[in-house]
């Protein structure tokens, strides 16, 4: 059993790829969003990976904002089912808890995480590394640098600041 719940912090804010019932401001605690993940199936392919982004442990009063898809109860089987096909270079299924951006509990949620035993974990690098990377891959899903850019727009859309994300972006921008 899983909830009918989904907390998305990275291509899933901009593009799920399925209809919820309900989208909400969320946040989960003791994890920060990273680059950290190598791409080879979505924003890079094999011996040229892309960067994407997934959920490292963090202190716990760091917090990771996101948005929470309330899933379709009929079709929450079929829809993670999908998730897991499409979070699958590198990412588990796992179950946070997340709370409201004001720290009131809001329950469980289903996430997708690579963590750093995974085969594509690509590790901390520094800026001006991580922009030449981004520039220049590209995979089935399209240009390394478009996932960038859209999830820096998708999170200022969404009122969440993220400076690491917003530097890179500002970053890649610049070396336009």
């Amino acid at each position: 059993m899983h909830p009918p719940r989904v907390f998305a912090y990275g291509s899933l804010v901009w593009r799920p790829g399925f209809a919820a019932t309900g989208r909400s401001p969320a946040v989960v605690r003791g994890w920060s969003r990273r680059f950290w993940q190598a791409s080879t199936d979505h924003r890079g392919v094999p011996g040229a990976p892309g960067r994407v982004v997934t959920l490292v442990r963090d202190v716990d009063d760091v917090r990771c904002h996101g948005v929470v898809f309330d899933l379709p109860t009929d079709r929450a089987d079929e829809i993670v089912a999908m998730l897991d096909v499409r979070e699958s270079g590198g990412y588990v299924r796992d179950v946070v808890a997340v709370e409201h951006p004001d720290g009131r509990p809001f329950g469980e949620a289903l996430v997708w995480i690579a963590h750093p035993d995974n085969p594509h974990w690509a590790g901390p690098t520094s800026l001006p590394r991580l922009v030449e990377h981004i520039r220049g891959a590209r995979g089935p899903s399209g240009p390394n640098l478009e996932y960038a850019l859209e999830l820096a727009d998708a999170l200022a859309r969404e009122g969440i600041e993220d400076a690491g994300i917003a530097a890179l972006a500002r970053a890649l921008r610049d070396a336009g």
